[in-house]
């Protein structure tokens, strides 16, 4: 009776072991699956915000249009860029934008200043180095100021000039002289806060004509 006992004890000591072995299994598997879907779920998270970004990093971007430039008779003093949003990219703030242009020997490095470079929209048929609303002397060296070309929605302000689809401004540049004389070349871009830049890239004329103050560039 004794051993026939105690082998009963034994197996109900087994039993118990066995039930909580498999209870810690089952807990362990809840935890992982936890971690897993939580993880996962971050990933994927992660991988659309990246993926966006990324989108919009490659579609979005500004173009060049052309460059116009006004000369002293030696040198030039003033540059109009003319951009508009890349096809198919989003809003980009121009306040947020660098523009840099060298000579090979100066770099040139421009911010928006909303305080001194503050333009009006360009007059109808008017030009942007004779519209008596836009003086290009306000400006330093190392500011650019936006003249609004086509603008259907007012979406460049002055504090927040957005430029979005079929919008057109001419980013003004008041030059230093010396770095912009005959047959330099000059290089650079207008790089916005995300998106592919616009590219500058002219050699100024070898002569400058009295009788013709306004040449294009690029």
């Amino acid at each position: 009776m004794k051993i026939t006992e105690f082998l009963k004890n034994k197996k109900g000591a087994s039993g118990i072991g066995t039930l909580i072995v498999f209870i810690a299994m089952v807990l362990v598997a809840a935890v992982a699956a936890s971690v897993l879907i939580n993880t996962s779920g971050f990933l994927q998270q992660k991988a659309a915000t990246t993926g966006k970004e990324s989108t919009e990093q490659v579609a979005s971007g500004l173009q060049v249009l052309q460059i116009m430039g006004s000369h002293d008779n030696s040198n030039i003093t003033k540059l109009a860029v003319y951009v508009s949003p890349n096809a198919g990219s989003s809003a980009i703030d121009l306040s947020q934008a660098v523009v840099s242009l060298t000579n090979g020997d100066v770099k040139t490095v421009c911010k928006y200043d909303s305080t001194k470079a503050t333009f009006k929209d360009l007059e109808t048929g008017g030009s942007v180095f004779s519209d008596s609303n836009l003086n290009f002397t306000n400006l330093s060296s190392t500011e650019f100021g936006i003249i609004v070309i086509q603008d259907a929605d007012s979406s460049v302000a002055d504090a927040t000039p957005v430029i979005n689809k079929g919008d057109i401004v001419a980013i003004a540049l008041h030059t230093n002289a010396s770095s912009m004389e005959p047959r330099t070349l000059i290089s650079g871009s207008i790089q916005p806060e995300f998106g592919a830049p616009g590219i500058i890239s002219f050699t100024t004329p070898s002569t400058y004509i009295s009788t013709q103050s306004v040449v294009q560039l690029q």
